[in-house]
């Protein structure tokens, strides 16, 4: 007889969370147990629009159609829907999603890898003063923040942005569709270039001198706080009781760094996802005068992180999959195997070095530690004698050389870690995360698969519900330590003759970037302006 059913006995309550990553490809939502265990994923993709080169745009609305069709099968693979004690929320950061009087999208979201901002971002640093900048904010105006994307809006669809009546994140959005409430955390808040993350507040000073209206941002609260309860509506779309609790949350990258365990103070994680990044975690914020690298709130309450970004990592295999890679994209199907797994067989047969084969992976412009939306990919030292699998492993040691910019300017603020944690898609490659090991020269802990960003949100999930007393107790509760890799020393000296050529490349070649990137974009004076009272394409 099933558990609770037989006479004299009382059933059994599975308490488990539910976690949402609103991500670039698509929403993922985990059904988790208080133990850690991932008890079911699934995620629901959406299309990236570009519509000219460096544009980078979502629907909300298609947001919102995959988030509850993801987050609605988590929840149907609950033992018991009664036990599901939160929702915890996470996502893509930096967007800007524009709403109206009735929080209708009033476009298109521009999204964190969009580029096309560099003339808002340079006239905010005109205006302001870029020293000033950061000192309010802790960070640099940077083309993919939200504050240079709102002002784009202003400055070429005038009657779009005479009907904006709220700014959300993106996660926020579909909190807004979840409870009603329209809340953000202070995690992903400081990264719209409108935060003061030393006081963990908006920047009344920047929203001053850019003339925006307090009234369109959402409150502030921490990441493992409440905000908000399921409405009826979204209940019954989720099929679960109304009022259940939905925490704050975090960006993706806080998220993720709470799925590693990055909760302490000098605890570190490099994550290959669509971007690569390498997180530490502070217990004050450690600003870079030069704003290489970002200065962020923690998920975790009364601590900061600070983390270098490189736009291009996963997005670089991507990019070569999806344009020079048709024969293996091809073979899935018949081979059963997954594309990238096949890329990555090919790049183990190459050697360290690619054999002379430097990858920048500037596709989409760079962050740390340029600062430069100009940038652009390069594949630097091809010849006939170069085969497809030296390409590929180029690409990969690309983006690891990027990942030891980051590290190093992170070292250079006096954080330090013994080891390192190493989560994201990328680090399922057994290649790629022994190629970050020798490259970066440090001993990795692999972070078990399934625990990304969606798991982060359900522990924060746990805490909202009262499921743990913190952050660092949840972390702690599911023992997120994993297998140690070693560099392999063997491989030291020829990384670091190939990072050396990889770090001279960039000033070699950055005269040139600026003229190859603009008859790329969009210029202001080849782009339509929306006439006075024009309808919007989206709701009218």
């Amino acid at each position: 007889m099933a558990l609770g059913m037989a006479a004299g006995r009382r059933s059994v309550r599975v308490t488990t969370l539910l976690g949402l990553d609103l991500g670039t490809t698509g929403a993922r939502a985990v059904l988790a147990d208080t133990s850690g265990a991932v008890r079911f994923s699934r995620e629901v993709a959406y299309p990236l629009r570009t519509p000219h080169p460096g544009w980078a745009e979502q629907d909300p609305d298609g947001w919102e159609h995959a988030a509850f069709d993801a987050l609605a099968s988590a929840a149907a693979a609950a033992p018991d829907r009664s036990g599901i004690a939160a929702i915890g929320l996470t996502g893509q950061m930096h967007g800007a999603t524009l709403l109206d009087a009735r929080d209708r999208p009033v476009r298109p979201a521009i999204i964190w890898c969009d580029q096309r901002t560099a003339p808002q971002r340079r006239a905010m640093e005109a205006q302001i003063g870029l020293p000033e900048i950061i000192a309010r904010t802790g960070n640099p105006p940077l083309e993919g923040f939200t504050a240079p994307k709102l002002l784009w809006v202003r400055d070429h669809e005038p009657a779009v942005h005479a009907r904006i009546r709220r700014l959300l994140l993106p996660k926020d959005f579909i909190r807004l569709r979840l409870t009603g409430a329209a809340l953000t955390d202070v995690a992903d808040a400081s990264g719209t270039g409108l935060f003061d993350v030393r006081r963990r507040t908006w920047s009344e000073a920047m929203l001053r001198d850019l003339d925006l209206p307090r009234t369109w941002l959402a409150d502030v609260v921490e990441s493992p706080a409440v905000a908000g309860r399921l409405t009826a509506d979204a209940a019954r779309r989720l099929d679960l009781p109304p009022g259940t609790p939905v925490a704050a949350g975090a960006g993706d990258q806080a998220a993720g760094a709470v799925a590693a365990g990055i909760v302490a103070p000098g605890d570190a994680v490099v994550t290959i996802g669509s971007s690569g990044v390498v997180f530490a975690a502070t217990a004050a914020p450690q600003i870079d005068p030069a704003g290489r690298v970002h200065t962020f709130c923690h998920a975790v309450p009364a601590m900061w992180e600070v983390m270098g970004v490189t736009q291009g990592a996963g997005l670089s295999l991507r990019w070569f999959r999806d344009t020079l890679a048709g024969d293996v994209r091809a073979d899935v199907p018949q081979r059963g195997l997954d594309p990238y797994e096949l890329l990555t067989r090919e790049a183990a047969t190459a050697p360290p070095g690619s054999r002379g084969l430097v990858w920048l992976p500037y596709l989409q412009g760079e962050r740390t530690p340029h600062l430069d939306a100009s940038a652009r990919g390069v594949l630097f030292g091809l010849t006939t004698a170069h085969a497809r699998s030296d390409v590929v492993r180029a690409i990969m040691e690309g983006v690891a050389c990027s990942l030891r910019d980051c590290l190093q300017i992170i070292r250079g603020l006096g954080i330090r870690s013994d080891a390192v944690k190493i989560a994201g898609g990328g680090a399922r490659s057994p290649v790629w995360r022994q190629i970050v090991a020798d490259v970066l020269d440090v001993a990795l802990v692999i972070v078990a698969e399934g625990r990304g960003p969606a798991f982060g949100a359900a522990l924060l999930a746990g805490v909202a519900g009262g499921v743990w007393g913190s952050v660092p107790e949840a972390c702690a509760a599911c023992r997120l330590e994993g297998e140690r890799l070693d560099p392999i020393a063997a491989h030291r000296r020829r990384y670091d003759d190939l990072y050396g050529v990889y770090r001279d490349l960039y000033p070699a070649l950055q005269p040139l970037f600026g003229r190859v990137a603009a008859p790329q974009a969009p210029l202001e004076a080849r782009e339509a302006r929306d006439p006075p009272g024009a309808p919007s394409p989206w709701h009218p």
